[in-house]
């Protein structure tokens, strides 16, 4: 072999043994790796979609949020939004972000308002989570923490049960936080229950200090969506209040043991479909 195709090799080989052996891009540090997913079934009105939309924008760019951020060890959070709704609509409406202060996380919130308010049918929290739980997957952070935080006005009515779905996760390591809406009066038509709250303390929330913040009313959503942040981004897991002050936003640890309620869901919309055929 001609020494000029040598010495082409040798001057090739460290190129092409770098293309072979290229190590694996570094992952950011982040003191938690949260995904936000958001309920957008037909239960939800359109007013309801714009309330909880504006309460995670007002919440992510409060001086308190940005303020919980900087006090963090590695002071940045990295943060994707997914919207759902049944077992097969679940969308990321805006991908991994990281989030170190204002400007970006004004960034985050341009991108979440430049998408248009989405409604779909039924309801699958299961199918949220099986969607949300692969995005933490090689998605460039190592956090402290992850995070799935869930919110909806119903339960889970289409796809897996929400508990087998809810255990592979927590199996993960990956902890879930919620926040259950009970703004309007539960009836038949739309499936919801009066005992959400419970609902998601024993058939959705879980890991190790995992809670959530029920929203009762309207005026709740932005108090409520911030106090959420402000306990995820911090990692403090405060116990509910005894007398907690009129109109504040509860925090309720999550329960210990899952019960039949889990199935709820399921149920209603069978009894449903029955009385729709006879």
């Amino acid at each position: 072999m001609p020494v000029r195709v040598f010495a082409l090799l040798a001057a090739l080989l460290p190129a092409l043994t770098g293309l072979a052996v290229a190590p694996a891009r570094a992952e950011t540090r982040v003191d938690v790796e949260l995904v936000l997913a958001v309920d957008i079934s037909y239960s939800m009105d359109e007013d309801e979609q714009r309330l909880q939309r504006a309460g995670y924008v007002e919440a992510i760019t409060s001086p308190e949020v940005l303020e919980a951020i900087r006090r963090g060890p590695n002071q940045r959070i990295a943060v994707a939004y997914v919207e759902w709704a049944g077992a097969g609509e679940q969308r990321l409406t805006v991908d991994w972000t990281l989030i170190d202060g204002k400007a970006t996380a004004e960034a985050f919130v341009a991108k979440l308002m430049a998408q248009p308010i989405r409604r779909a049918y039924r309801t699958s929290i299961s199918g949220a989570l099986g969607f949300s739980a692969p995005l933490f997957d090689r998605n460039g952070y190592d956090g402290l923490r992850q995070v799935i935080d869930v919110s909806g006005d119903g339960p889970n009515n289409q796809g897996l049960p929400v508990e087998e779905v809810r255990r592979e996760v927590l199996d993960r390591g990956i902890v879930i936080n919620g926040l259950p809406i009970l703004i309007k009066r539960p009836n038949f038509g739309t499936m919801d229950i009066t005992d959400l709250d419970t609902y998601y303390s024993e058939c959705v929330v879980g890991g190790e200090g995992s809670f959530m913040v029920p929203i009762k009313t309207r005026e709740a959503f932005s108090a409520a969506t911030r106090m959420k942040l402000l306990m995820e981004i911090a990692g403090d897991f405060p116990a509910p209040s005894p007398r907690p002050a009129p109109g504040a936003p509860r925090v309720i640890p999550a329960a210990e043991k899952l019960n039949p309620l889990c199935m709820v869901g399921e149920k209603l919309w069978m009894e449903r479909q029955d009385w729709m055929r006879n």
